[in-house]
């Protein structure tokens, strides 16, 4: 599957807010935005201007689509089937997005990041009720049992993310055994359950798409 694969950073200075891309170095000094990063280009005060309504429609679907690490033709498959699904468009796709297994594993704290998570899910050291799944973007269903492989389980990388779960906890629509690194998806969260989207309007996303 096609991926991102340029410097994360530009990505969090082309919004001018933090995407939280690259885990811990997102909180510390080193990070672009709390350095006051001007926006990448040639010419950035030329964009910073009045935007039109279709620029902020779409500086919010880009946003939303960098966060969980996804391109083009795949963020609009996803809206397009949210846009059959019943209920809320909006909704529904946070919803999806928040159900693709290389988020559930950044969620449960077994990667520091989504592109650390979808890593080790392409690596195939993930199990999902028992098998092995490495594609990323599989959907996870309610009642679905999530679990790093026996032999992975002494993964470096894994055991450093973990440390993450003291500063941040749980999430709710997720049930975590941080000692048997496993853990079940509840249920699909609601709009309002996801904070670090807090400041997404996933409805301005629904009119650009509707255009």
């Amino acid at each position: 599957m096609a991926r991102y694969t340029g410097p994360l950073c530009r990505l969090c200075r082309a919004e001018q807010k933090k995407l939280f891309l690259k885990g811990d170095r997102c909180k510390s000094d080193k990070c672009a935005i709390n350095k006051k990063r001007t926006m990448p280009g040639r010419d950035p005060k030329a964009r910073t201007g009045k935007r039109s309504d279709y620029g902020i429609q779409l500086r919010e679907k880009q946003r939303l689509k960098r966060t969980y690490g996804m391109l083009e033709k795949q963020f609009r498959l996803f809206f397009e089937r949210a846009l059959r699904m019943p209920g809320i468009t909006g909704e529904n796709l946070v919803g999806l997005l928040e159900r693709r297994l290389d988020n559930v594993i950044f969620r449960m704290h077994f990667a520091v990041n989504r592109n650390q998570s979808r890593q080790i899910v392409q690596h195939g050291h993930v199990l999902v009720n028992g098998r092995t799944v490495n594609i990323p973007s599989y959907l996870v269903k309610a009642g679905d049992e999530i679990e790093i492989k026996e032999s992975s389980k002494k993964m470096n990388i894994i055991k450093d993310a973990l440390k993450e779960v003291a500063k941040s906890g749980h999430y709710p629509w997720i049930s975590v055994d941080v000692d048997a690194l496993k853990g079940t998806f509840i249920s699909v969260p609601h709009r309002n359950d996801v904070t670090d989207l807090a400041d997404i309007k996933e409805q301005l996303v629904v009119e650009l798409y509707s255009k």
